[in-house]
């Protein structure tokens, strides 16, 4: 009998019509899980309706896809993500992707929102499709600083940089915001690099998971990127020594 309670408990925990479950574990509304059988346990959850947590400049806001729109963008998404451990993933505290479009954060467009104390990165899967692997990444590196800000030492990190350059005081109050490839060397893969440190080391792991091409050329035409690189690099491998940046 208690076994059997065990299996009922489960069976309604990642229930998709137990929405106030979900709600109980990431405080989002409108979920249900659009599939949780994965290789590395990452729990895959969709927007039923629109919805909205916090208030006024600190809320986050997201419409609901339908299915047949993530269905579309799914295998992508599972692709990407599916290349971090479960071990990696417990040590970033990454359990949830929530999927929804028209994401939009303090009334700002936004392509994800990471939070290591939910677990939960929501993505908008609409975001534009030129960057859409790269912004994967780009958040999965935010879970990551943030759960090991020891580890990335902004100081150390801007000493890498032309000592004349200075990064904005947050990303939102920045005007650099394109995300294409810089074709000058200078330090930076995008001028969106360019925002933050926190933002910087963002975009270098992004590429790293996505374009070793493009990380390659720019290594040997950049000692700045290439210092930058190194950094991650052996960061990542401090956290998990099994950690694989090749796809």
């Amino acid at each position: 009998m208690f076994f059997f309670r065990i299996i009922i408990f489960f069976l309604l925990l990642f229930s998709p019509v137990n929405a106030n479950t979900i709600y109980n574990l990431i405080k989002i509304p409108n979920l249900e899980i659009y599939q949780d059988n994965t290789s590395n346990g990452l729990k895959y959850l969709r927007a039923t309706k629109p919805f909205k947590v916090g208030i006024r400049n600190n809320s986050v806001d997201c419409l609901n896809s339908s299915l047949k729109s993530i269905d579309k963008k799914f295998i992508l998404i599972k692709n990407n993500l599916g290349r971090y451990s479960p071990n990696f993933l417990n040590k970033i505290n990454l359990k949830f992707i929530v999927l929804c479009e028209n994401l939009i954060v303090s009334e700002i467009s936004a392509a994800g929102v990471p939070n290591h104390k939910m677990r939960t990165l929501i993505v908008d899967i609409n975001f534009d499709k030129k960057f859409f692997e790269r912004v994967l990444h780009h958040e999965v590196f935010h879970l990551i600083y943030d759960t090991h800000k020891s580890y990335f030492s902004e100081n150390d990190w801007k000493k890498f940089n032309n000592s004349e350059f200075k990064y904005s005081e947050c990303s939102t109050c920045s005007n650099r915001l394109n995300l294409n490839l810089l074709e000058k060397n200078n330090g930076f893969f995008t001028e969106y690099s360019m925002s933050t440190a926190s933002e910087d080391m963002a975009e270098v792991f992004s590429f790293m998971m996505t374009d070793m091409e493009a990380v390659k050329y720019k290594v040997s035409k950049d000692p700045i990127l290439n210092k930058k690189i190194l950094f991650i690099k052996n960061r990542l491998v401090e956290i998990d020594d099994k950690f694989n940046f090749i796809k």
